[in-house]
């Protein structure tokens, strides 16, 4: 796993654009596997377009919604990716008393926002094959992880040949926990007080979704 501990304040990146230009750096190695990246909507399509543009590899998302606690939304109990990969934190579950129904609710729901956005992003259009290739997941940053757990497992299902997890920066025991579920861990900064993925960025912008789609479009068909 190739993870670098940052903590100055100058390790920061201008943007999303600029992290995944410095992730594709590292990347390029993977090239002659002509590999598939998907990005996490929406924040990290920015990073995931500059790695398959230096790459010449086609860019695809993988739909993944966080499952908040019932009377906290922000806070993650687990998530749920396109396909019906999830992942449950069954500690926080058991500690807020969480019970079953009130899950599968948060589920169903969170579920349906999943379609949504697959049919915004993607259309009639059918995922791409991952099978056999090389898949390299993409997200702007991981705090707990959970969703990128549920990423990975939906991308495994789909059988690639190999499974790379790059992000700019990340929390260092979430990537560790990552790694029972990716090949690789790809990892920029790995700063040793990590308080949120946005601190390591200067511009921080929220991704609209119309500039997922256009990202999508203009890579999804390349080096098929």
């Amino acid at each position: 796993m190739a993870i670098r501990d940052s903590t100055a304040r100058d390790a920061r990146f201008a943007d999303r654009q600029e992290a995944g230009r410095q992730l594709a750096e590292r990347l390029l190695p993977l090239a002659p596997e002509s590999p598939v990246v998907v990005a996490l909507p929406r924040g990290g399509v920015p990073v995931a377009r500059e790695i398959a543009l230096a790459l010449e590899a086609p860019l695809d998302v993988l739909a993944v919604r966080k499952l908040g606690a019932p009377h906290n939304p922000e806070y993650g109990i687990g998530a749920v990716a396109e396909g019906g990969a999830r992942v449950i934190d069954h500690e926080a579950i058991a500690g807020l008393g969480v019970n079953g129904g009130a899950l599968e609710s948060i589920v169903e729901r969170e579920t349906a926002e999943l379609g949504r956005r697959v049919d915004l992003y993607r259309g009639d259009r059918p995922p791409l094959d991952l099978a056999g290739r090389t898949a390299i997941v993409v997200d702007d940053g991981i705090a707990t992880g959970v969703t990128d757990a549920a990423a990975l497992r939906a991308a495994r299902r789909r059988k690639p040949r190999r499974l790379v997890l790059a992000v700019p920066v990340c929390a260092p025991d979430s990537a560790q926990m990552l790694r029972e579920y990716a090949d690789e861990v790809v990892c920029l900064r790995a700063p040793r007080l990590f308080y949120g993925v946005g601190q390591w960025y200067r511009d921080f912008s929220q991704v609209s979704d119309e500039e997922v789609v256009a990202a999508l479009e203009q890579l999804r068909d390349d080096a098929v």
